[in-house]
Order: structure tokens, then sequence, then C-alpha cells
């Protein structure tokens, strides 16, 4: 699922549209340094939190508290949105959006210390 949250912040967050194109599942240091608001070297868990928020609110342009497969088909096929949507009502949520990026985010964070470099 990391790959949702990479092309999702790529494709949707308006992060340069080749990183869309990009299929590692890791960040580059381009997005690493737009994550890092405290500019630290790391992106830390509450600013990735921060910066989520504010991508679903971007990706939620009918203002609803939802996120529709049209409003995310840029960066999620169905099989993504599918497993994104954690009640399986056709929508996800901010909470299960924040579920899934969060979840990503613990991936990644391969240390344990609640930090990405």
């Amino acid at each position: 699922m990391r790959k949702i949250v990479l092309l999702g912040l790529a494709a949707l967050c308006q992060v340069a549209p080749a990183v869309a194109q990009q299929q590692t599942a890791t960040m580059n240091q381009g997005q690493m340094s737009a994550l890092d608001s405290n500019k630290d070297g790391a992106v830390e868990r509450s600013e990735y939190e921060a910066f989520m928020k504010t991508a679903f609110a971007n990706l939620d342009k009918n203002k609803d508290g939802s996120l529709s497969p049209d409003e995310t088909k840029q960066a999620l096929n169905a099989q993504q949105f599918a497993a994104t949507d954690a009640s399986g009502d056709g929508k996800i949520t901010e909470k299960e959006f924040l579920d899934q990026v969060m979840a990503d985010f613990k991936t990644a964070d391969r240390s344990g210390d609640g930090n990405l470099k």
C-alpha cells in the first residue's frame, strides 16, 4: 500500500508530475523535503499526518468529508480504492484515508523511531 501514498501524493497533492510515474516504495529527496516542515532532515509522524490531512482536504473536491472514486481516479485504481475503503461503502472517509497512509508510514519507518529519513 505504500505505493498508494506515494502515487497519491504525486498525482493529487501537486508534487511534480514525473513523480506520479515513479514506481518505487521509497520517497525521493524532493518528496522528503516537501514533507519535512521543520527542516530537520527527517519526516516525523506528526509532519506526515498533518500533510496527509491537508492532502485529504485537497482531494475532497465537493467537501462532503469523503473521497469518491472520481476524486481519487488520478492516483488510485479500483483495487487500491477498495483496499482503502475499509467499510466497503464506496467512499473513503478521512479516518479510512489516514488509517491507511499512517499504516504505510509505519511500514516505511524501518527503524521504528517515528521518522522517515
